[in-house]
């Protein structure tokens, strides 16, 4: 059934920061699911991995970031103590004017798997890697919404590295998975494919891509709050990850759940905090493996 949520989520000014913050059942939620997430990647034989919560502003530079998120980024950058006397903060707009700041070097990626190329860099790959890790990720939006549209938020994956067959079977495996588990949540979701320009606009994978999708979304409503994603072997490329077994880089592909975004469908769905962690320990307990 469909109900209105009750779950409820306190902020300063609600709907305008992007910045909520959870009470207890969303929180307990919130670890259901990415416990849940996460042990579908081990089950897999995925490496549980913790990565940073920013990057070097230059290793996301080389990986073309800012050239095709350049809407998305947000940066962080250290007060320049030396003009602090005459540069501070401002009550009035919130804000430490540009001058007030070091040069950004730090930059606090919108999806957590960037995180992992980087990390693997210059190590040769086996054919088969999984990965799974969770992080806070940022996107600047032009509007805020709730836990459907945040400004921080925290995004489970599990990775793929290795053979363009191990990436592609990844997908295959996860998107059966994803399915199986909203079925057993009663929880309608539409697949429609997505596109994200990993590669240069004018390349031949550029038009590659866009007579094969490298992104598809599980919606619930309107709302994305999973996907599959191909990226062939541009991370691989950009990150110099050979394959250990020989046949130049590394492909790659990564599954991707966005828990704020699942914590309001399921409450838009159940109609509340208690309703939505019966229905998805209902669907663990009776859980396909993979």
């Amino acid at each position: 059934m469909t109900a209105m949520t009750t779950a409820t989520t306190t902020t300063t000014a609600p709907g305008t920061t992007g910045l909520p913050s959870l009470g207890p059942e969303g929180t307990a939620l919130l670890r259901l699911l990415d416990d849940t997430f996460e042990s579908w990647g081990v089950q897999a034989g995925a490496r549980s991995m913790t990565m940073p919560p920013l990057l070097p502003a230059a290793d996301l530079a080389r990986l073309d970031y800012y050239d095709n998120f350049p809407h998305q980024a947000v940066v962080a950058a250290p007060l320049n103590l030396d003009v602090r006397e005459t540069s501070e903060f401002c009550p009035d707009t919130g804000c430490f004017p540009c001058d007030a700041l070091e040069p950004a070097a730090l930059g606090l990626p919108s999806a957590s798997c960037y995180a992992v190329y980087i990390d693997h860099q210059g190590r040769p790959a086996a054919d088969d890697e999984l990965v799974t890790v969770v992080g806070w990720c940022f996107r600047k939006e032009d509007h805020y919404e709730g836990l459907r549209r945040q400004l921080g938020f925290r995004m489970r994956e599990i990775v793929a590295i290795g053979t363009r067959e191990h990436a592609e079977q990844h997908l295959a495996t996860f998107t059966r998975r994803i399915n199986a588990f909203a079925e057993a949540l009663d929880l309608p979701l539409s697949r429609e494919a997505a596109c994200d320009p990993f590669f240069d606009k004018g390349s031949s994978k550029a038009v590659l891509q866009r007579l094969t999708p490298v992104k598809h979304e599980f919606l619930y409503e309107d709302l994305a709050i999973a996907s599959v994603n191909t990226h062939r072997n541009f991370f691989g490329d950009r990150c110099e990850i050979p394959l250990a077994s020989g046949g130049g880089p590394a492909f790659t592909s990564c599954v991707a759940f966005g828990l704020e975004r699942w914590l309001s469908a399921l409450t838009r769905r159940h109609g509340s905090w208690g309703a939505a962690t019966a229905a998805v320990l209902r669907a663990n307990a009776a859980g396909p493996a993979i």
